[in-house]
């Protein structure tokens, strides 16, 4: 594997992991909906995923009183507001009205947007950098996509049903881009917090529609699914965003519906076509040009403060204005002075550069 560094190979794994547990949470809901409303169901998700992940932080900060990770601060706010109302809120609430008048294979056609957004968001607005590589790459794994959706047919949709669904794939591009400029704070608390709002405000809308909570049984299942698919995909996505910027963490991620249909091809016994294979091709051919990336010239790191988990590496190389017990990884505020140096290098939190 051509990485640069094992931040890079550890991104790809962290978002590939978060593929897997929010693809495989896609065949469970599919089974809840037989009990559960579609808006009172994304509601239950993202409160489960919120709520476990509160749980998580209330639990490990009994065990030690010391983070390793960077809080939220309040210039996040914005940010993280973003992300809520685009991805939590308007998102699903885009989605369901546009299943409403949409076929359900049809939606999922159109659901390949996302990732193709995404990356145009993350190169046009954000100036993150790409290459023919890396842009031929994204192709295939939304041409394996789009090949995927399609083996199930039926494409009579109406042109609010279609816009809608855009419109959902364009809140979660721009969630997506939002959460990149707080990747370095606390991946836990960044879920947790999102989850709980998004919770709570879509349960709210589905009763105020006039839905009520499912049976006990229902609602613990989807909380736990919401925790595992939602939470702890979302706190891997966040870490991939780290180490790989917006448009790669968003590439490896849209293999979700196969690296999830393939789980139900494991558990449930479905039976395949020649176009599941050729899309997984195409998906896997895509993610190797990726992997095998190599990004390396002559750049300048202008003078920048913030906040994150790190160990004193070649850009990390600062004086502690605190008494320092030496152990690492660490987290507190430093500045990184102004640096010129050429080595393989990926859109991290350190290299967010132009390129001429």
């Amino acid at each position: 594997m051509k990485v640069g560094n094992a931040s890079y190979a550890r991104g790809i794994t962290q978002a590939l992991l978060a593929a897997v547990l929010f693809g495989v949470s896609t065949p469970f809901a599919k089974w809840l909906l037989g009990s559960v409303a579609p808006g009172m169901l994304a509601g239950l998700l993202y409160a489960g995923s919120g709520a476990g992940l509160l749980l998580w932080m209330l639990w490990q900060r009994r065990r030690s009183a010391v983070s390793h990770e960077a809080p939220l601060s309040r210039r996040d706010g914005p940010w993280l507001i973003g992300a809520v109302v685009f991805g939590g809120v308007l998102g699903p609430l885009l989605l369901l009205l546009g299943l409403a008048h949409t076929p359900a294979s049809t939606a999922s056609l159109l659901l390949n947007m996302e990732s193709v957004l995404t990356a145009v968001l993350a190169w046009v607005v954000f100036r993150e950098n790409v290459d023919r590589r890396i842009l031929l790459g994204m192709l295939a794994i939304v041409a394996g996509g789009v090949l995927l959706s399609m083996q199930s047919g039926g494409y009579g949709t109406s042109l609010m049903g279609a816009l809608a669904i855009v419109g959902a794939c364009l809140c979660w591009a721009i969630d997506n881009n939002v959460t990149r400029p707080i990747s370095g704070s606390d991946p836990v608390q960044i879920a947790a917090v999102k989850g709980s709002v998004a919770g709570c405000i879509n349960i709210a809308i589905a009763l105020i529609a006039g839905y009520r909570f499912p049976a006990l049984s229902h609602v613990l299942v989807a909380g736990l699914l919401g925790l595992a698919g939602y939470g702890v995909s979302l706190v891997l996505f966040v870490l991939a965003l780290r180490s790989l910027g917006t448009a790669r963490t968003s590439a490896y991620f849209s293999t979700a519906p196969f690296l999830g249909a393939c789980v139900a091809l494991l558990l449930f016994g479905e039976h395949t076509s020649v176009a599941f294979w050729l899309a997984g091709a195409l998906m896997m051919f895509g993610v190797w040009l990726h992997v095998s990336e190599r990004h390396e010239h002559e750049h300048v790191h202008e003078v920048i403060t913030h906040n994150h988990r790190h160990r004193h590496d070649e850009h990390h190389q600062h004086n502690h204005d605190f008494p320092w017990d030496g152990k690492e990884p660490h987290t507190h505020p430093h500045t990184h002075e102004p640096l010129r140096h050429s080595h393989p290098h990926y859109p991290d939190l350190h290299h967010r550069h132009r390129h001429s």
